[in-house]
């Protein structure tokens, strides 16, 4: 069974567990901290593969998110407490999770090694080996989009995301970005009605959609253009893609 992590934000108790060495945040918690009054309401914003529905311990089952999920939520709050938390969890409560696979501060650490816990841990780290690795060696691309830019829910024109680049210090303009997009294959590079248009890989993953626009013509025939827009998800994972290609 999994066990419940705790840990404390400001006074209020935020309870994780992992799960094959993934953090997973349980939402009423979350939802406590940036004042949300629905915490079912709020998971609805958090897409299906990154929440889940479990029973942790006694008690009925909780609705929980991953970090993908905690930052769809926190991208979208306007609640005073959402940057600070999501700092907090980003820079001090992941990173002591995947060095100590639990959150833990070094000072802790010490005591457990110090004290009867050692062996607690030992079998403890064990086990989670058995299942994983116990270290996450990659972190999913969202905290460096979600330090400078507040993503809307609503979908994107290319162009608009060459500016968001360009507002977070990546030089490109829209032209250049659809070359890149149809490089790396996730808009097609086959000529005529599908240039530009998303691939199958792109809609996939939900980065991409298109949209379709009726224009009636003076001769009374219809004519339909599409036109391929970013969403959401797509917008934290492209501005971090290329963010992290300036740290590289």
């Amino acid at each position: 069974m999994n066990q419940l992590q705790n840990f404390n934000f400001n006074n209020l108790q935020v309870r994780t567990v992992l799960i094959e060495s993934e953090p997973w945040f349980v939402v009423a918690d979350v939802a406590k901290v940036i004042e949300a009054t629905n915490p079912t309401d709020l998971a609805k914003l958090v897409d299906d593969e990154d929440k889940s529905r479990q029973s942790l311990g006694s008690g009925s089952p909780k609705n929980i998110i991953n970090e993908s999920g905690l930052y769809q939520i926190l991208l979208r709050s306007n609640n005073r407490n959402a940057k600070p938390f999501r700092k907090w969890v980003t820079r001090e409560v992941l990173p002591t999770i995947r060095k100590h696979g639990a959150y833990m501060t070094d000072a802790k650490a010490q005591d457990v090694l110090n004290g009867s816990g050692l062996a607690d841990l030992l079998l403890q780290a064990g086990q989670q080996l058995k299942e994983k690795e116990l270290i996450i060696t990659e972190m999913k691309p969202k905290a460096l989009f979600a330090d400078s830019v507040a993503t809307s829910q609503s979908s994107i024109l290319v162009g608009h995301l060459a500016k968001l680049l360009r507002q977070n210090g990546y030089e490109i303009g829209q032209n250049r970005l659809f070359e890149r997009l149809r490089n790396q294959s996730w808009l097609s590079n086959r000529k005529g009605e599908d240039w530009n248009m998303p691939t199958q890989k792109s809609l996939d993953r939900g980065f991409f959609e298109i949209k379709e626009t009726t224009h009636n013509n003076a001769d009374g025939s219809v004519r339909i253009t599409k036109t391929p827009k970013v969403t959401g998800k797509g917008q934290i994972y492209f501005v971090n893609k290329f963010l992290q290609e300036l740290e590289s």
